[in-house]
């Protein structure tokens, strides 16, 4: 009998299970859905009693057509429960490792842990991505021995990096080829560790928060040399999470927010997103009618984390008060004043809420403000002129 697997993260056949799940949920109920509210339209079943006389037909097609729907869905839940017991069974093993072994396979899981990241907590936890710190691709043990052998070179001023929603610590590396340098790297040459993060961005903001303090103050309690100063650098959501983590710390003789300078913000919407506003705005208007109503129920499928972007933090997670606060905002045309780039700031964050600024709100009193004209939301993540900000801001 094959030994259980030890493994924790996904591996294909982990992956081919939650592909029949995603089939069986959203394309086949979606049609279904679908399929039979138009039946009930055409034959009037949507106003009549389902026992009157001349709905006799539209009651065979649907009793047919659910049938059919109900085959495939029992077939797709059957193949990934044996999926399920030949990954635990640890089959999963042979063909092609785990995701994590992977560069696509690690795109694959960040991306699925921030579309249905909460989900996967619950219902499949070898999806779900723990919150660590990363070196060459693997978590770093946080205890003494573990941080020494992460980091042999390790100086008492840390650059802590976290990324965006369905990204991970490799996004970070975004551009390299064009620009020769990341944040990481040029920070290194001046003295700084970087410390690179990767989280299930599919969790509440403040789950990610509470996650995060834990994980830092281990790593800095077990770092080898005194911590003199942290610069937090966060793009995106990963901004956010970083203020959640600030706002948890726990009242201990040794807390790692105490050394933190520096907090920069790459693209964040500290006032929330309008694209996160727009697919709950699209899931609501697809739910008026019956027809349209499974089309909602697909984007009703985001996780938690990506409904905490539609307003994002506001007065009730304070700046920390020993801390300067960096803030970066990108528009795809030159001119934040261009009517494009107000209305469509770098494609996902406007500028507004990048700089935490918005009618009576002003989050970060007497911040340090850039914006990066003609850039996208992801050129953020390596990009020259953030890169002369952080040479100045973390001199």
């Amino acid at each position: 009998m094959t030994a259980p697997s030890t493994a924790t993260g996904p591996g294909l056949l982990d992956a081919l299970s939650l592909a029949a799940e995603v089939v069986d949920d959203l394309a086949v109920k979606t049609v279904r859905d679908t399929h039979l509210a138009v039946v009930d339209r055409v034959h009037g079943l949507l106003d009549r009693p389902l026992g009157a006389s001349t709905a006799v037909p539209g009651r065979a097609h649907r009793a047919v057509a659910s049938g059919v729907y109900a085959g495939l869905g029992a077939g797709l839940r059957a193949v990934g429960r044996g999926l399920d017991a030949a990954a635990s069974a640890g089959l999963d093993e042979r063909p092609g490792g785990r995701l994590d072994d992977h560069r696509r396979g690690r795109f694959l899981r960040a991306a699925v842990n921030g579309l249905i990241g909460d989900r996967l907590a619950e219902e499949r936890p070898r999806w779900a991505i723990p919150m660590a710190v990363r070196v060459d691709g693997r978590d770093v043990e946080l205890t003494d021995d573990g941080v020494r052998a992460a980091y042999p070179d390790a100086t008492g001023r840390l650059v802590v990096l976290l990324h965006g929603l369905c990204e991970d610590e490799s996004n970070w590396q975004r551009g390299r080829e064009v620009h020769g340098t990341t944040y990481a790297e040029a920070l290194a040459a001046r003295g700084w560790t970087p410390v690179l993060l990767r989280a299930n961005t599919g969790l509440t903001l403040r789950a990610n928060g509470a996650a995060l303090t834990a994980v830092l103050q281990q790593l800095t309690r077990a770092w080898p040399v005194p911590v003199e100063r942290i610069a937090l650098v966060g793009h995106s959501m990963g901004g956010l999470v970083l203020r959640a983590a600030a706002a948890v710390v726990d009242e201990c003789d040794d807390r790692w927010v105490d050394r933190v300078t520096d907090v920069v913000t790459l693209g964040t919407p500290h006032l929330g997103s309008p694209v996160a506003s727009g697919v709950g705005a699209g899931s609501r208007a697809l739910g008026l009618v019956p027809e349209s109503a499974a089309f909602g129920r697909i984007l009703d499928w985001r996780s938690v984390g990506v409904h905490d972007l539609v307003h994002g933090l506001t007065q009730d997670v304070p700046p920390l008060p020993h801390a300067r606060y960096r803030l970066v905002a990108a528009t795809l045309t030159r001119s934040p004043r261009h009517p494009v780039g107000a209305v469509l700031g770098d494609c996902l964050v406007r500028v507004p809420s990048a700089f935490g600024r918005g009618g009576s709100v002003e989050l970060f009193p007497g911040a340090d403000v850039l914006h990066v004209g003609g850039a996208g939301h992801f050129d953020l993540l390596n990009h020259p002129r953030v890169h002369e900000a952080l040479r100045d801001w973390l001199a």
